[in-house]
């Protein structure tokens, strides 16, 4: 049972692939903010979360604190929360504002957009998923400003790298169903992003993220968020979960930091709220 999926059944996802970049360096970008992509696409979106998929190259990601992350082929960054960032590779004396040519970029459609100094290529993919923020807070809440995973460390990710790859070279808005395809393949991809960053989490992690990692508490997370409304107890959870009261509330609070019926009565509220 897999609670991570339960909860995307309920946020709503939607987003796409909107920027297909071929830099050589040196070069600095100020990547559109999510409010700016927000405006474009899903002008009612309460959260946007952007990222960047490089598919060839290096370059780093660097936000307002100063906060750097360097990036290799095959890694793609997500900012969850919406940071101002950078984008670059080499001491570029200038930094261009995405924002001033994003809506002459997403005219464009997916074609290349190519910019830099000459040098060493990156060529990267950007992408966009808007969600509810109350609901997807049990997730959200516990990623970093930016974080990066590497996509090609297991089949899946490699597959899914190449068909977005694919999709993107051969992109055309007028054959049937391209948008389509674009909004799924950046689903997928969020989605194989965040059960990359729940796999490497460290052993001693606490939180929503890692208590949906454990065996026991992951299971019990995802018999409330498959049926919120069945009359649950501890007592009913921890027969379904294998473990006695006792330990369930342990375990449960050791993670979530607060006991089984209490997360699930405020995922009552936000279930009830959204319906409003």
């Amino acid at each position: 049972m897999d609670v991570l999926s339960e909860v995307l059944k309920v946020v709503k996802l939607q987003g796409a692939l909107y920027y297909n970049g071929e830099f050589s360096a040196p070069w600095s970008i100020r990547a559109a903010s999510s409010h700016g992509v927000a405006q474009h696409f899903v002008p009612d979106a309460e959260h946007v979360i952007i990222y960047h998929l490089l598919t060839e190259g290096h370059a780093s990601i660097r936000l307002d604190d100063g906060t750097r992350v360097n990036l290799n082929a095959g890694d793609i960054v997500m900012i969850p929360h919406g940071d101002p960032h950078i984008l670059e590779n080499g001491p570029s004396s200038e930094t261009m504002d995405d924002a001033e040519h994003l809506p002459e970029t997403l005219s464009q459609g997916l074609r290349v957009w190519r910019m830099g100094g000459g040098g060493e290529v990156t060529r990267f993919v950007c992408g966009y998923m808007a969600c509810d923020p109350r609901l997807s807070h049990v997730f959200l809440s516990g990623l970093p400003r930016v974080f990066k995973v590497g996509i090609r460390n297991d089949a899946s990710g490699r597959w899914l790298e190449n068909s977005i790859r694919f999709s993107v070279t051969g992109a055309d808005a007028s054959r049937a169903g391209e948008a389509a395809v674009l909004a799924k393949l950046s689903e997928v991809l969020f989605v194989e992003t965040l059960r990359s960053y729940i796999a490497q989490l460290p052993a001693e992690q606490t939180g929503w993220l890692a208590g949906a990692r454990d065996s026991e508490v992951g299971k019990t997370l995802a018999l409330m968020h498959r049926n919120p409304a069945h009359p649950w107890t501890v007592a009913s959870l921890a027969k379904e979960a294998g473990l006695s009261r006792s330990v369930l509330a342990e375990r449960f609070r050791h993670y979530l930091n607060e006991p089984p019926m209490a997360y699930l009565t405020r995922w009552r509220l936000q279930l009830g709220a959204q319906m409003l």
